[in-house]
């Protein structure tokens, strides 16, 4: 097993990193950050949340930055704000000891004005959804001229959800000779199109098995009549009376209803979903993550980029569209070495 300070990891990052508990890189670790040390090396990685993809990118990333000079050097994209948040939180641990550099989140659904303003001071390293980066640019407030770096994480995930174009005119702008970091849960046609046309014969790391690392999650089905699908999730819940989970429903009426009910009997739940305003849903996601709420009842996408640990269960109570969210769902939990539990209730309809 590789130390850090073998893989090439300077020393303020080494200090800065070992103090948050990493004691050896992980996997994706290993593979990716002394690729990424060097120049013109492009990478797609497929690898999921909570394989420590973040440390591989942000590491390689906060290296090759020059904390002497205020233009922006990287850009990390992601699908949802929560992401760009965490990945910022994450990247401003790991440079804690370098002096100077600036790492700046901007997402939608926020005042652009304060964005602006956090970029007028220099943001050596920008982390941006699509939409907001673009809206950046055209203001000529984000510079990505001399852009040496660009991370396109849960590419897949952006890719679902419509931001091809953006992430087309992104890298139009950035310069042709900069290193393109491609994170994506798996190899799809579309990920494929991008690698023709924006990567430069980059080398293709799998982390895990190709169908990620599902092997500390258990998996466990119940058939029910439909009626008594939430006698059945009552059950689970009494029968794990230290659950900290996740229940997914498909719609965003099914998770209100669902969080109506446990609450009105006593559970410690709390939905969360897209007709939930943007101040609602970062409160209950803090709770969630502080473990004062012990269930949270979600959509799948509000729950995108909701990165917590010790997930003990993921409850499947409205079961997603196709395997691809199932493997993601259940990749929520079981991780970073520890079991998990995956449940589905299904009714026999």
């Amino acid at each position: 097993m590789k130390t850090f300070e073998e893989l090439g990891v300077s020393e303020e990052i080494r200090r800065a990193i070992e103090e948050l508990g990493f004691e050896h890189p992980m996997p994706v670790q290993e593979e990716v950050i002394p690729y990424l040390l060097g120049n013109g090396n492009d990478v797609i990685a497929l690898a999921q949340t909570g394989t420590g993809k973040t440390a591989a990118f942000g590491i390689p990333l906060l290296e090759r930055t020059d904390p002497t000079n205020r233009n922006t050097q990287a850009v990390v994209i992601s699908p949802t704000r929560e992401l760009c948040l965490q990945i910022a939180d994450d990247l401003k641990s790991f440079a804690k000891y370098i002096k100077g550099i600036n790492i700046v989140a901007v997402y939608g659904g926020t005042s652009i004005i304060d964005q602006i303003h956090a970029l007028k001071h220099g943001a050596q390293i920008i982390v941006a959804t699509p939409g907001r980066l673009i809206d950046l640019m055209h203001r000529g407030a984000a510079k990505v001229q001399n852009v040496r770096n660009v991370v396109l994480d849960e590419a897949d995930e952006m890719l679902n959800m419509g931001f091809s174009d953006s992430i087309n005119e992104i890298f139009d702008n950035v310069p042709a000779d900069r290193n393109t970091l491609l994170f994506s849960a798996t190899m799809s046609k579309d990920i494929e199109r991008i690698a023709l046309n924006y990567l430069h014969d980059h080398k293709e790391i799998v982390v895990g098995s190709r169908n990620e690392g599902a092997e500390n999650v258990n998996h466990i089905y119940y058939m029910v009549n439909a009626k008594d699908k939430y006698l059945a999730l009552k059950r689970i819940v009494d029968f794990y009376p230290r659950i900290y989970g996740i229940i997914f429903c498909r719609t965003k009426a099914e998770t209100q209803e669902v969080a109506d009910k446990l609450i009105r009997d006593g559970y410690n739940a709390e939905p969360l979903h897209g007709d939930l305003s943007q101040q609602q849903r970062d409160i209950t996601m803090q709770k969630f993550r502080q473990h004062i709420t012990q269930l949270l009842v979600a959509t799948d996408v509000a729950a995108r980029g909701l990165d917590v640990d010790d997930l003990t269960h993921v409850i499947n109570y409205g079961m997603p569209g196709d395997t691809e969210s199932y493997t993601h769902r259940s990749g929520r939990t079981g991780r970073a070495g520890k079991k998990g539990t995956s449940i589905s209730i299904i009714h026999t309809k």
